[in-house]
């Protein structure tokens, strides 16, 4: 806790406060309080009129739909780019009534229960997701079929999927020949070719085992159907994370569940690739020395040629990252491209390849400048021709290539000074690095869509304190052809609400600038002192303070019962340069918080009912590790944290996430973030929260941290919630979170809440 010493008039009034005024203690934050602060999501959200969510063309026609709010909820639209015409894209009230007829229960016209639509035989009938069940509407009569239940498409975590030799031959499991004439096969874990009519098999390998097997997935004809890639696979170690649900909705005993979970340090299964000639039933072997210890390897990848195939190798540790080329013929192995960077290769974020005419030329990203760029590659001779895009800024994806005009349309962000370099803006650019023109403009950030020619293409944009535009526009000129959506936050203004304000300061080095907004309470008094909570999330892999707007932000409802509530962006997060990100490099730990500490303290300059004195922190997952670490790390600056299944050490954690920014093999680095190893260091109050069936992080990670606190003698809260997954604990879990900074940074109470609720 911060220590600060009392004067004697403090001294004064604390006394007055314990012994002569009682009552003060008892001052509470009522349950009117809590009841305004829950009740912002669906008062402001209802308040702003004619907000378009993301636009979607149909198909090959101009026309494209959209969800926007109106009066009472919200209305699905149809609008025509070539003619300008916009309409309702149906009846609302028609198809209302029939789904209530159909599901036996009240359906609102602008509440219907589904926000995505299809259009379906020639735009004469939609079909949308509803109670669980898709339906076909007729937009001629109305008439509603069931089409059959929702298929949710994603795999039980708890089926023990585990990564298991490659199954017998099956009808189902062969690959055909380009030229039709013969399928491979695997049996007995081993590459096997047979003829269409089945009259001919035979094998191309014979060193297939259970444990070093040949995989039907990465079985790749060649364009000329005379070669096979393949990769042969030796398994490695396959961790087996186990979980007790205590309190299972479908019966009274507990449930033993595994899932399988490979984290830092793990052996890892190694792929192989081996070239075939199926005739002369030929196998080549590979060098692999410029693939030797993969973290993970591409699919096989033909040339349509048939003069190569190419994969990309990405070695454990991701700090080597190559394109890699297997001669067709010979089975020569030479690098097209290699990054080779002294902390990270960004796979996850930053990866983006795009060959040309068959890859003799080939469009690539790399920060190895130091900012995130493109390059043009001679796909014959591995050399770069040229940059594309050079500057102390960065591009932040790439919309769409145009091989026959030689013309990239990118995402980017930084390049305009005074602007927010976290802005997305679009620009064309020429392969060879000439012509760049931005395509929209404006301080705001834009999300683009284009019809499927791109004829057209929808501007959304926003900032976090300028309401939503959507404009259509033509491709060829950038003409603007209409408006089609501006957001009327005239109600919203009325009721009192005040957008987040985007504030600035300098970072650690005094000369980076650290983004972030505040979020006050409505009737926010300028005469007083408040507390600060901030919500933190500084995994590396992203950045995370919004920049577009919305009528509601869960941190407004905290600000809401007497907080000041705060988000930023420090140092070690992505999306600026590489020195920025690089901070996270086997320090993660860190989480940008000398650079969040001086943003706090230049707010507090400049604001003095910004206090200081008081500061809470909230996270879940990578954002519950930071919660807990600013406590460990930072006890002067940070009162009070409360952190939700956080990954508490990278050692526990997925393998993917955790070893991309502390490295591998496993060092010291690993024990200095731990906030399990760091527990003793706990100072202030802490709130901890699990959900016991997450499978995001080991639910032990937090356990571990748990044990650690009890054998240092520290004091902390701790909210288990049975069966709960990844999360902060859902509606429960934010009434403790509100209460717990209630308490601790408003030295107030919270309502009673047994007492409040009606007895049963």
């Amino acid at each position: 806790m911060k220590r600060r010493p009392l004067s004697v008039s403090a001294v004064l009034v604390l006394s007055l406060s314990l012994f002569i005024l009682p009552s003060l203690l008892s001052a509470q934050v009522t349950k009117a309080d809590y009841d305004r602060a829950f009740g912002l999501r669906e008062k402001l959200q209802s308040l702003a009129v004619d907000l378009p969510e993301r636009p979607s063309f149909i198909g090959t026609t101009p026309r494209f739909w959209y969800r926007k709010t109106v009066s009472g909820g919200s209305a699905f639209v149809l609008m025509d780019a070539a003619t300008l015409e916009k309409k309702p894209a149906f009846d609302h009230a028609r198809l209302a009534a029939a789904l209530a007829k159909a599901v036996g229960e009240a359906v609102e016209p602008f509440k219907l229960p589904f926000n995505t639509i299809t259009f379906v035989d020639g735009e004469k009938a939609v079909e949308f997701a509803a109670r669980d069940n898709r339906w076909k509407c007729d937009l001629s009569t109305y008439d509603l079929t069931k089409l059959g239940p929702v298929e949710r498409g994603s795999r039980d975590p708890w089926s023990m999927w585990v990564r298991g030799p490659a199954p017998e031959a099956a009808s189902a499991n062969v690959k055909t020949s380009p030229d039709g004439a013969r399928e491979a096969f695997i049996r007995n874990y081993n590459v096997w070719v047979r003829t269409k009519d089945k009259k001919e098999e035979f094998p191309l390998s014979w060193d297939g085992s259970e444990g070093d097997y040949y995989t039907y997935a990465s079985l790749a004809w060649s364009p000329d159907s005379k070669k096979i890639a393949a990769y042969r696979l030796r398994r490695g170690y396959h961790r087996l994370v186990n979980y007790v649900e205590s309190s299972p909705a479908d019966q009274l005993q507990p449930k033993f569940r595994q899932m399988e979970y490979a984290k830092p340090g793990d052996a890892l299964d190694i792929s192989v690739p081996v070239l075939f000639h199926v005739d002369p039933k030929a196998r080549i072997d590979l060098d692999n020395r410029l693939f030797a210890n993969p973290y993970d390897m591409s699919g096989l990848a033909w040339r349509k040629d048939g003069r190569a195939f190419t994969f990309e190798y990405n070695q454990r540790g991701h700090q080597v990252y190559r394109v890699i080329e297997v001669d067709g013929t010979t089975g020569r192995v030479r690098a097209l491209i290699s990054e080779e960077p002294k902390t990270f290769f960004h796979y996850s974020g930053k990866k983006y390849r795009y060959d040309v005419d068959d890859g003799r030329e080939i469009i690539w990203m790399s920060e190895r400048d130091g900012w995130n760029h493109l390059y043009l590659y001679d796909g014959l001779t591995g050399q770069v021709k040229n940059r594309i895009t050079e500057g102390e800024w960065v591009v932040r994806g790439v919309e769409r290539v145009d091989a026959a005009k030689r013309e990239i349309w990118i995402q980017a962000g930084g390049m305009n000074p005074g602007i927010d370099p976290y802005f997305v803006h679009y620009y064309k650019v020429d392969f060879d690095g000439t012509g760049l023109a931005p395509v929209t403009e404006g301080n705001a950030t834009h999300n683009l869509v284009f019809s499927s020619d791109y004829s057209y293409f929808l501007d959304t944009s926003s900032r976090v304190d300028r309401p939503t535009v959507m404009e259509l526009r033509r491709t060829s000129d950038l003409k603007v052809l209409t408006e089609v959506e501006k957001t009327d936050v005239s109600g919203l203004v009325k009721a009192g609400w005040k957008a987040p304000e985007v504030f600035v300061a300098k970072g650690r080095d005094g000369k980076t600038d650290i983004w972030g907004v505040i979020f006050r309470p409505t009737r926010l008094d300028p005469r007083k002192k408040y507390p600060v909570v901030e919500s933190i999330y500084a995994g590396p892999h992203g950045s995370f303070v919004p920049k577009t707007f919305s009528p509601y932000n869960g941190m407004q409802s905290l600000a809401e019962l007497g907080f000041i509530v705060v988000q930023i962006d420090g140092m070690g997060t992505s999306n600026r340069s590489k020195s920025f990100h690089d901070v996270a490099w086997k320090n993660i730990g860190d989480a940008g918080f000398p650079d969040r500490i001086l943003w706090h303290k230049a707010v507090a300059a400049k604001y003095p009912w910004y206090d200081i004195t008081r500061v809470g922190i909230y996270g879940t997952s990578a954002g519950g590790q930071n919660a807990l670490g600013a406590l460990l790390f930072h006890p002067e600056f940070y009162d009070a944290a409360v952190s939700a299944c956080g990954c508490h050490d990278n050692r526990m954690d997925k393998i993917w996430w955790n070893e991309q920014w502390m490295g591998w093999p496993i060092g010291p680095e690993y024990a200095s973030s731990s906030n399990v190893d760091n527990a003793h260091r706990l100072q202030g109050k802490l709130l901890l929260v699990l959900g016991e069936m997450d499978t995001n992080v080991d639910p032990s990670s937090t356990m571990q941290v748990v044990n650690a606190l009890i054998k240092a003698g520290k004091m902390f809260d701790l909210l288990v919630i049975p069966g709960g997954g990844h999360g902060s604990g859902g509606a429960y879990g934010d009434k403790k979170r509100y209460d717990f900074f209630v308490r601790n940074l408003l030295g107030l109470e919270p309502p009673d809440w047994n007492k409040d609720e009606p007895k049963k």
